[in-house]
């Protein structure tokens, strides 16, 4: 009878294995099929931005941040494809024929008017040629809150990185920062020494409502 004990109580231990190794591979089975439904759930949607009531403000400054002036720029279309909660893509553009001083750092001498008039020329945006600037989402990680896409600027198209991106599904709301180099889009005095003075850097809070 001992001897065969050990074989019967062998074949049973087999069978128990066998029989927990094929529910744990059912249930294995089970939750890969409930995370592709799962995913298969969260599908794209595209909204639209409501231009009215979004925009872009900007800022520029003589180096060492000793003047500066700063003030928006209308949004004239753009949409943001969504997946659930998470921005994946994306474009919006504005009308640089629509730059709004905001800043008091003017005179009689020097108007708003006549900063706005400046940056209208070819020193700078050449916005009779080129009149509407345009950013296209290339990719986004929403856990760093960052975008990365294409801006064209003068005609000129370079990959840059929207930061600090807050994207709040019941306000509605997008909102981020983009610094760019104005040389990399040829916005520039046409003599070097008058350029100098101005720091290379433009910087942009960028304001979606859906």
């Amino acid at each position: 009878m001992k001897k065969l004990f050990k074989p019967v109580l062998s074949i049973g231990a087999v069978m128990i294995m066998v029989a927990c190794g094929g529910a744990a591979d059912k249930a294995k089975e089970v939750t890969e099929e409930a995370v592709e439904t799962t995913e298969e759930m969260v599908t794209e949607e595209t909204v639209n931005v409501n231009t009215s009531e979004s925009s872009v403000m900007w800022m520029g400054q003589i180096v060492g941040g000793i003047k500066s002036h700063n003030g928006t720029i209308k949004v004239t279309e753009g949409s943001l494809t969504l997946e659930g909660d998470k921005i994946v893509g994306g474009n919006f553009t504005v009308d640089m024929k629509s730059i709004n001083p905001l800043d008091s750092n003017y005179t009689e001498d020097k108007p708003a008017e006549m900063l706005v008039g400046h940056l209208s020329t070819g020193d700078f945006f050449l916005v009779d040629s080129f009149p509407t600037a345009s950013f296209v989402i290339k990719s986004a990680d929403m856990n760093a809150n960052t975008v990365t896409g294409d801006l064209t600027i003068r005609g000129v198209t370079n990959s840059e990185t929207i930061n600090d991106v807050v994207f709040d599904t019941e306000a509605g709301t997008a909102i981020g920062s983009l610094t760019f180099d104005r040389q990399k889009y040829n916005v520039a005095f046409s003599t070097g020494a008058k350029d100098f003075v101005l720091s290379d850097d433009i910087e942009l809070t960028i304001n979606l409502k859906m």
